[in-house]
């Protein structure tokens, strides 16, 4: 092979990764894969897509090697194939935001109104926490939370949350937190509670933004933190 058909096939064997998340759903099965693990049959539940079509866009993530596997039993589990694969979802996903001027209309229409909402950066949360002056509240689903979340963050899944108020201490403000900047249940939380006269916010991004920062987490004793 000459030099440039070298050179060509190298970068074509980088944009082969490209190639892979160059769909919406596979991008999903990413984010949604930053939180933890997960079985097909979830993640086609999550991303309203059938087994089939799951599977097929779990075939290409691995084929490209962002995403590895597990079997236990009949079920074969997913996760990225490292850290290094969250960042790079992050990094695509804010280069699109910054220089696409179509992704805020696109995120307003899936979002809403964020004109009243004041988010939090992780420097300020993490200096809230030690002060002991903010409730923290991770409203993903149970699942995710316990594959790994913001150390001494409470539980509280965004469909529960309006019946476990009084669970909420009523003189400090909330913190919400979701799957990352572009996840709605954290904006939820936040419209929900403020509607209930509660002083709250979102956190700007979310658990995979706060573990990468390196700030305090909690992860089950059996999961292996990528690096």
């Amino acid at each position: 092979m000459t030099d440039r058909g070298a050179k060509a096939a190298l970068f074509d064997g980088f944009a082969e990764v490209a190639k892979a998340l160059a769909n919406g759903r596979r991008a999903e099965l990413i984010e949604l894969l930053a939180q933890g693990e997960r079985h097909v049959e979830a993640l086609a539940s999550d991303i309203g897509q059938s087994v089939a079509n799951t599977s097929f866009h779990l075939r290409v993530l691995a084929n490209a090697g962002l995403v590895s596997t597990r079997r236990d039993g009949t079920r074969v589990y997913y996760r990225l194939a490292s850290g290094r694969v969250g960042e790079l979802w992050a990094a695509l996903r804010d280069v699109a935001a910054t220089h696409d001027a179509r992704l805020d209309e696109l995120a307003a229409a899936y979002l809403g109104d964020r004109s009243r909402f004041e988010p939090i950066g992780n420097d300020q949360l993490a200096a809230r926490i030690a002060a002991g002056d903010v409730v923290v509240v991770d409203v993903r689903p149970p699942h995710e939370y316990a594959a790994g979340h913001i150390a001494g963050a409470r539980s509280i899944p965004v469909e529960h949350l309006a019946r476990r108020l009084a669970d909420i201490p009523r003189d400090v403000e909330v913190v919400a937190y979701c799957r990352g900047p572009y996840c709605v249940m954290a904006d939820d939380a936040v419209r929900l509670l403020q509607r209930r006269g509660r002083r709250a916010r979102r956190l700007a991004g979310g658990f995979p933004e706060w573990q990468r920062d390196g700030l305090p987490v909690e992860l089950p004793a059996t999961v292996e933190v990528a690096r």
